[in-house]
């Protein structure tokens, strides 16, 4: 919108930009604050704290993005994480196998699957008798 004054009242003005400086008393503040020493212990522990809340934060986000893809599709996720759990175990125990070789079942069929199993099952027995004997009291001489 514009006003236009004409005639006896119009008066002439005029605006200027003029530059003042003036002491910035809050500068001179946060100076005085970030070198004291009792501020740096309190900066350091908030930052600790930011710290930790982000590493929060990103852990949920995790937790989050792991149930959802759970919900999702339940067996394609149960099927991802085996061989993703599959690959982590090989590479931490440094053992070298065929995946696509393990994924037939006549792999299991081999003469060392029925041995394994059964000193398995002996290990988990012995494990459970320990377990019942120290509880019972019973020592095995």
């Amino acid at each position: 919108y514009f006003i236009i004054v004409e005639g006896p009242d119009a008066r002439k003005t005029a605006c200027y930009d003029i530059d003042v400086e003036v002491d910035d008393t809050l500068k001179q503040q946060m100076n005085s604050f970030l070198l004291s020493t009792a501020s740096q212990h309190e900066i350091g522990s908030l930052d600790s704290k930011i710290h930790e809340t982000v590493e929060t934060i990103n852990q949920l986000k995790t937790n989050r993005e792991f149930f959802l893809s759970f919900a999702k599709n339940p067996q394609e996720f149960i099927n991802n994480w085996l061989i993703s759990q599959s690959r982590d175990l090989k590479t931490m125990t440094d053992v070298v196998g065929n995946p696509e070789e393990e994924r037939r079942a006549d792999y299991y069929y081999q003469p060392w699957s029925q041995e394994a199993v059964c000193r398995y099952f002996y290990s988990k027995v012995q494990q459970r008798r320990m377990e019942l004997e120290q509880a019972l009291g019973i020592r095995n001489s």
